[in-house]
């Protein structure tokens, strides 16, 4: 009994401390991941703590169930509009994008340790993908809000490059196992089967999971659990049969989350908690698995292939990767500087020890170096880049809730509080509904007032707004005063998309605009100048005025900040 006591203080203490930690690490932008890890190896053998921890097979059993419920709450988070826009670009990422990067390190690595080709591909399979758990957790914690493009690239790439980096680490082990086994087509086939099933189980068995709890309607702590220990199934079950379980679980929460109506707020507040669990607990098992006394050794090894990657190899195969699509220079070079490495690199740096490879002790702890570079170098920097290369927007200030309803499947509900000074003060509730946002209720001093008298809106009253979620920067904007940042941003004044350009060059008296754009609309001129896959913040110039894309619905641009000229 003593020894469990012991036992249990030593887990929760260190659980605790990293914890702790890692919510006040935001406040220095060091990425909380980066705590947790540091927490492990302060612990490990190495450190103060003394502790002794070498067992690799208990390591990746942990890591890859952490891995499914991160990925699992990332889909939950991803809406089916935003998976549409990022799906092709961080598709091309996370297959060709990962060869090309696996390719690069390995030939480096090769030429500068002098190792056999198989092992320094081998590395460059087992660091060439992102991490989910690293990207969602930083881009979540920096601060910044990044325009939808570039985040939902980053956030679907690393939830789709596994397949791609776990075929290239068992291609690379199989053959330094056994040399003279035959590799051909059969790879290939493996490949497909890891993809092929893993989207295929992932959408089968997303859609039978988020509909048995759509019919249980369980509170929603007990929701939360079904669904993780139901996401745990599909990894399960997708793993046994040859397919990706990571690319499978990350379908499911997607498909769960965007399913008639989606998941609530109370919902992914429960699931938050199971990330932050996951992701803590697996960056501490990771931590006491280091060895920093054996790290140095290869040290300068590991910085020179950590920089390679981060300045080279990632960059190059971004650049190549996003060829066919519509980024812009500052947007490719935000993606390539966002290549978070993190457990998943470790994980997959587990399969050679586990399989008896040589110099695999070499591979584990240049990998390791990698991932604390990327986390320390990248991760506590992609605020400062995001700004410097323009590629964040200001946040607009959130409801106080949104809801989402069962039907109709786009609508939401979304409360917000009237701020002294706001557009909406002063102004008749019936003034401000338009066809597709409906105000259902006026709540001022503890009662509840009725629709049909029409009343004034007064600062301090809370309004409940059924509307899409492409209205909720318009709703914001009535109810909240634009704060420095956002008037800076977007301009002083703001207009519809379906505003026809003419009618603001007379009003604003600057020149005429070219004589194609005769007869259009703001949101058309976007859909002229960006492509149909507009997203806010994208700018374009009309005739001296700047439109900067604030709200937009599928693509276009519902509603747009304007900058006069001078």
């Amino acid at each position: 009994m003593e020894s469990l006591n012991i036992f249990l203080l030593i887990g929760t203490g260190l659980m605790f401390t990293g914890l702790l930690l890692g919510s006040l690490s935001a406040r220095f932008g060091v990425p909380s991941l980066l705590i947790f890890l540091v927490v492990g190896m302060v612990a490990g053998e190495d450190g103060l703590g003394g502790i002794e921890f070498d067992d690799f097979s208990t390591a990746y059993v942990i890591g890859n169930i952490a891995l499914a419920v991160i990925l699992l709450d990332g889909g939950l988070r991803t809406r089916l509009s935003t998976f549409k826009l990022g799906l092709r670009p961080a598709l091309s990422l996370a297959t060709l994008g990962v060869a090309i990067s696996a390719a690069l390190v390995g030939a480096f690595t090769t030429w500068l340790i002098g190792v056999d080709w198989r092992v320094g591909l081998l590395l460059g399979g087992i660091i060439g993908s992102t991490d989910a758990a690293a990207v969602f957790s930083v881009i979540k914690g920096a601060g910044v809000t990044l325009n939808e493009r570039v985040a939902s690239t980053l956030e679907i790439e690393s939830g789709l490059n596994d397949p791609m980096a776990i075929f290239i680490t068992l291609m690379l082990v199989g053959m330094l196992v056994d040399p003279d086994a035959q590799w051909g087509a059969g790879m290939l086939v493996t490949l497909i089967q890891q993809f092929g099933l893993g989207i295929l189980l992932g959408l089968l068995l997303g859609a039978v999971i988020s509909e048995v709890l759509l019919r249980v309607r369980s509170n929603e702590g007990l929701h939360a659990l079904l669904l993780c220990s139901g996401g745990a199934m599909v990894f399960a079950i997708t793993n046994l049969v040859g397919g990706s379980g990571f690319l499978a679980v990350y379908l499911t929460g997607l498909v769960a989350g965007n399913r008639r109506g989606g998941t609530g707020d109370n919902v992914l507040k429960a699931m938050d908690s199971m990330a932050w669990l996951a992701q803590s607990g697996m960056f501490l098992i990771l931590g006491l698995l280091v060895t920093p006394s054996r790290l140095i050794e290869n040290l300068p090894y590991a910085l020179a292939v950590a920089a390679f990657l981060m300045l080279l190899a990632r960059p190059l195969s971004v650049w190549i990767s996003l060829l066919p699509f519509r980024f812009t220079w500052r947007e490719e070079t935000f993606i390539a500087w966002t290549g978070l490495r993190g457990a998943v690199p470790i994980v997959l740096a587990v399969f050679p020890l586990l399989a008896g490879v040589e110099q695999t002790y070499l591979l584990f702890d240049i990998t390791l170096v990698v991932v604390l570079i990327s986390l320390l170098g990248q991760g506590a920097s992609l605020r400062f880049v995001a700004r410097k290369l323009k590629v964040s927007v200001p946040r607009t200030t959130e409801p106080k809730q949104t809801v989402a309803l069962a039907a109709p499947r786009d609508r939401y509900l979304m409360q917000f509080e009237v701020e002294d000074g706001a557009k909406a003060v002063g102004k008749s509730l019936g003034e401000l509904g338009e066809n597709e946002r409906t105000p259902l209720i006026l709540y001022r001093n503890t009662r509840v007032l009725s629709l049909s008298d029409d009343p004034k809106i007064e600062a301090g009253d809370l309004i409940a707004w059924l509307a899409p979620l492409s209205h909720k920067s318009g709703l914001s904007d009535l109810c909240h005063k634009l704060s420095s940042d956002e008037k800076r941003y977007y301009g002083d004044f703001s207009v519809l998309g379906k505003t026809p350009v003419a009618q603001l060059i007379a009003v604003y008296g600057v020149q005429a605009p070219p004589p194609l754009w005769q007869g259009l609309t703001v949101a058309e001129i976007f859909t002229k100048q960006v492509g149909k896959q507009t997203v806010v913040g994208d700018t374009v110039r009309v005739s001296g005025l700047r439109l900067r894309a604030r709200s937009v619905e599928n693509g276009t641009v519902v509603m747009a900040g304007l900058k006069l000229p001078g």
